[in-house]
């Protein structure tokens, strides 16, 4: 499993898909929690950091 090195308005694409059909989060918070912002919908969630190295299947680094 990769390690990702996680920063503020990086893209993560996670394993399941958000109930309005995108897999994309952009990174509003990063520390033991992650808030992070739905691309498709606006819609934001905190996740612990741990479920969210396990579900991420790639990172696109903001600028990118």
């Amino acid at each position: 499993m990769p390690t990702y090195n996680y920063e503020l308005g990086d893209i993560v694409r996670l394993k399941k898909k958000h109930p309005c059909g995108s897999y994309l989060w952009e990174i509003l918070r990063v520390g033991a929690d992650f808030r992070l912002k739905c691309v498709g919908c606006g819609h934001q969630i905190m996740i612990p950091r741990k479920q969210v190295e396990k579900s991420t299947k790639e990172l696109q680094k903001k600028g990118k």
